[in-house]
């Protein structure tokens, strides 16, 4: 019988090719477990094309998933520990909280339904408007904490934007409680991102006064100057930075 040899170190470099080229494959479809539209929205656009995000419906979820956690960390975990029991595919989901200083951290954990369990974003930032009535200090904190199931494992990814609560709404664009959050400085220049000077990399991020007038609400910035310096975009970055470190 005539044999034919086999060459291993070829065979089973091809085998481990495959099998990481299935794997990263595998990997980046990503679940985003929310049913937030505008959430979505802004994720999807912070995430590189070679993330297929995969929303619940697409995932034929298409219930509530309970928030009983006392933290931002025991939400996300809820949820994403819910949809990777429920689909056996990789996931993740977040929980974003107002923390104002002035009210000892409230809305925090529970700022999507501050004003009741059925409430508007304009109910939730008229009840915060009303609460911060006659209080001089403003300060507060937008953070985001996101889990991702990750083949059977849990991590954890955080992003926190410092700014203060303005004394009434402020633009129209984004949502929850961006009419009255002005994060910190640096801002947008002047003209917005896609001025030609930001574009050519000249012009500079303002920095005003704290508590002055210049700045802007982050309902009253595009989608793309809010993703530079969001708490979500913040959190989202690390959780980029994490799945490019596993393809080295």
């Amino acid at each position: 019988m005539h044999k034919v040899p086999i060459k291993l170190g070829a065979l089973c470099e091809n085998f481990v090719f495959f099998v990481v080229k299935s794997f990263f494959a595998f990997m980046t479809k990503l679940i985003f477990a929310t049913n937030n539209k505008h959430k979505l929205h802004e994720v999807q656009k912070l995430l590189p094309a070679s993330i297929n995000l995969i929303t619940l419906a697409d995932a034929g979820i298409h219930e509530d998933i309970p928030e009983t956690a006392d933290t931002l960390e025991g939400n996300a975990s809820i949820k994403s520990r819910f949809v990777f029991e429920r689909t056996g595919m990789n996931c993740f989901a977040d929980d974003t909280g107002l923390e104002v200083d002035a009210l000892n951290g409230a809305p925090g954990v529970y700022s999507a339904r501050y004003a009741g369990e059925k409430c508007s974003f304009a109910d939730n930032v008229n009840k915060l408007l009303h609460e911060m009535q006659g209080k001089d200090n403003r300060t507060a904190k937008f953070r985001t904490v996101i889990s991702l199931m990750l083949n059977e494992q849990e991590y954890f990814f955080e992003g926190v934007v410092d700014g203060e609560i303005t004394r009434e709404v402020h633009g129209t664009d984004g949502f929850g409680y961006d009419p009255i959050f002005k994060p910190h400085p640096p801002y947008p220049p002047k003209g917005g991102l896609t001025d030609p000077q930001a574009v050519a990399g000249q012009a500079q991020w303002q920095t005003p006064p704290f508590g002055g007038q210049g700045g802007l609400t982050f309902a009253e910035m595009t989608l793309e100057e809010k993703n530079k310096i969001s708490h979500r975009a913040r959190a989202v970055e690390k959780l980029v930075a994490f799945l490019s470190s596993l393809r080295v």
